[in-house]
């Protein structure tokens, strides 16, 4: 459906891209060189995959993940957990300048390590940046998938919001967390007008959720995979030789697609290569889908169905006393 005449496009970026194993600062100077070629392309906004920083751990179902107390095992996990970062590290700070110098807003798919609590922990997170307010949401993946759960840790519902870019809401959602109705009613709920969802890579992952998401919400529905090779991994990670040993190609082969919210496709999801995709998205398209189901307005149930969204933070200890009890005010007079 074309825009109407009078509405300018918000054009959005797909990197489809991979990480610098081993080194989260270069894979996040990657990512400041791609946010520049995508405000040099006339984008507003930009995607990356799930895990672009960090990477996504996918040696546990091809290397006995599940041996308990195994020694490779802990000793991959060890690794990987030096390469998460923190929302408040260096990594994202080098994104949230780029986004600022080139008039960017992104959705950055990263291996979170706690800042404080959870420095043992890895997350399967989303950041969101602001061009000008800088870093203003972290989500938290809700649920890791199947092996992910031997890495990853369980998220909360902090960061189901949405954002506006452009007079538009976006919003995005991790790999299979795109298929829980809940979290995706979350984001509809918001007033999401564009889905992006974020993938390690893969056509067979986002050839079906990319549509159907598109049709439910009737919003713009982006699917932005990654490109990883098995053999990228540095000689620094322990197991690397018998992932080099695996018999089959690696399957995370990019699957970036783009649908309209009638469903129809944009971009057909694209296998192999890397680099940016860009997309021109638009309200009019959102309001004509919505004449006949908006599934958060005229065709909810309120009275029928109740939908409550906890976006609190969940910590393992909330120090009420912090300001009674800080360094400063130890032994003050009152």
């Amino acid at each position: 459906m074309p825009a109407l005449a009078t509405e300018p496009a918000l054009r959005v970026a797909l990197a489809q891209t991979s990480p610098i194993w081993g080194d989260s600062l270069a894979t996040a100077q990657r990512g400041a060189a791609l946010i520049a070629e995508a405000g040099a392309g006339g984008a507003k906004a930009i995607a990356f995959p799930e895990t672009f920083l960090g990477g996504y751990p996918f040696w546990p179902s091809r290397s006995h993940g599940a041996a308990f107390e195994d020694p490779g095992q802990r000793a991959a996990f060890a690794w990987y957990l030096e390469q998460a970062v923190t929302a408040d590290g260096p990594e994202l700070s080098l994104l949230a300048e780029a986004c600022a110098a080139h008039g960017v807003f992104a959705f950055v798919g990263f291996a979170e390590r706690g800042a404080t609590a959870g420095r043992g922990t890895v997350w399967c997170s989303i950041a969101a940046i602001d061009p000008v307010a800088g870093l203003v949401g972290v989500h938290r993946k809700l649920v890791p998938t199947h092996d992910e759960r031997l890495v990853w840790g369980r998220g909360d519902g902090a960061g189901l919001r949405t954002y506006e870019v452009g007079g538009l809401r976006l919003g995005a959602l991790s790999c299979w967390e795109n298929w829980m109705p809940q979290a995706r009613h979350a984001l509809y709920a918001d007033g999401e007008d564009v889905h992006l969802s974020l993938w390690p890579g893969s056509r067979q992952l986002t050839a079906d959720i990319t549509r159907f998401v598109a049709l439910e919400g009737r919003v713009w529905s982006l699917a932005v995979g990654g490109a990883l090779d098995f053999g990228a991994l540095p000689e620094s990670f322990p197991l690397r030789d018998e992932l080099a040993a695996w018999p089959e190609p690696s399957p995370f082969d990019g699957g970036t697609a783009a649908s309209d919210p009638d469903g129809r496709w944009v971009i057909e999801p694209r296998a192999g290569g890397t680099g940016i995709s860009f997309v021109d998205v638009h309200g009019a398209g959102v309001g004509a889908a919505r004449l006949t189901f908006d599934p958060v307005g005229h065709y909810a149930r309120p009275d029928v169905f109740r939908v409550q969204v906890d976006r609190t933070r969940q910590q393992a200890g909330v120090f009420v006393s912090d300001a009674v009890h800080s360094p400063t005010t130890i032994g003050a007079r009152p």
